[in-house]
């Protein structure tokens, strides 16, 4: 009955004090936690004393606390779930304070404003795109085009000046017309003569020879074209790990490629438009980094506490 008590009993005892009875039955002093977790003494005071403010973020927390349960034998999943609990009303109480906050009111009535203000834009540049459609297919929708044989009869008709005369069935007086609408082309004797002269047949002509000193031009050479350099493509990052340790990776354009909490022997494999943005809560925990196919020592890189800040150019 005791030990199926007990359970309970630790259960309802803050993470901080589960945490603490649990290093002091392993015989663990907080320096050695610290020194284990590669954390600050101070960190591991503050999670045994249920001075979660004093920590980042809830994630940096829950991947500490985790590590701490794990350190000194007890179930990690359980103790994260108390932490759930514990810091459910927090949470709420922060978020009353946030709504309470005139300024929280102001800022959300100006996020309202813009939205607003940008869906009648967007509303706005549609009904003149729209507008312009219409009048441009307006402006091109013709008609069919006439027949030329109706536009024929149609000038015919309208015009008065104008008659269609039949020819005439007099032949004495269709030659006088002809001779009236005809030439008569007089040549001289001598030219007669020459015309009689003149072969029958077809009609050579000689072509003339080439001038001198006239040079064809010729055509200009075509430069040859000039290779585009490709471009590059999208930068990949390559990383494992000895133990659990949170990440966060960020491409040039923002988009997160990675943010939460990578178990130890896990490998982490993205890709993105570089340069990346990397931040590593645990530097110790990063056993490889290799970017673009090269291997990068992560001993190279600056940590602050274990926790580690750079940038990856391309």
């Amino acid at each position: 009955m005791t030990g199926d008590e007990k359970p309970n009993s630790l259960a309802a005892e803050p993470v901080g004090q589960q945490l603490r009875q649990a290093r002091e039955k392993a015989g663990l002093s907080v320096s050695a936690v610290a020194d284990q977790q590669h954390l600050r003494v101070s960190v591991i005071q503050a999670i045994e004393n249920g001075d979660y403010e004093k920590i980042d973020t809830e994630l940096f927390l829950k991947g500490y606390v985790r590590a701490y349960a794990r350190q000194v034998g007890l179930d990690a999943d359980a103790i994260i779930r108390d932490l759930e609990t514990e810091l459910e009303p927090r949470r709420k109480e922060r978020e009353q304070a946030q709504q309470a906050s005139p300024l929280v009111c102001i800022e959300r009535r100006r996020r309202q404003k813009r939205r607003a203000a940008k869906l009648g834009l967007i509303l706005l540049i549609a009904a003149a795109f729209g507008l312009l459609a219409y009048f441009y297919l307006a402006g091109n929708d013709t008609g069919p085009l006439p027949a030329a044989q109706d536009t024929e009869q149609s000038i015919f008709d309208e015009s008065p000046g104008l008659s269609v005369e039949e020819p005439p069935t007099e032949p004495g007086q269709a030659a006088e017309m002809a001779a009236e609408r005809e030439p008569t082309l007089v040549l001289p004797e001598d030219d007669m003569d020459v015309e009689s002269e003149q072969p029958q047949g077809d009609t050579v002509f000689e072509s003339e020879p080439p001038q001198a000193g006239v040079v064809e031009p010729t055509q200009a050479p075509v430069e040859p074209a000039v290779a585009v350099n490709e471009i590059p493509g999208p930068a990949r990052l390559q990383m494992t790990f000895r133990d659990d340790c949170w990440v966060r990776v960020t491409d040039a354009t923002g988009t997160r490629l990675a943010n939460g909490l990578s178990a130890g022997g896990s490998q982490l494999d993205v890709s993105g438009e570089g340069p990346l943005r990397v931040v590593i809560g645990a530097m110790s925990a990063v056993e490889s980094i290799r970017f673009r196919g090269e291997t990068l020592a992560p001993g190279s890189f600056l940590a602050v506490n274990n926790r580690a800040e750079f940038t990856l150019e391309p």
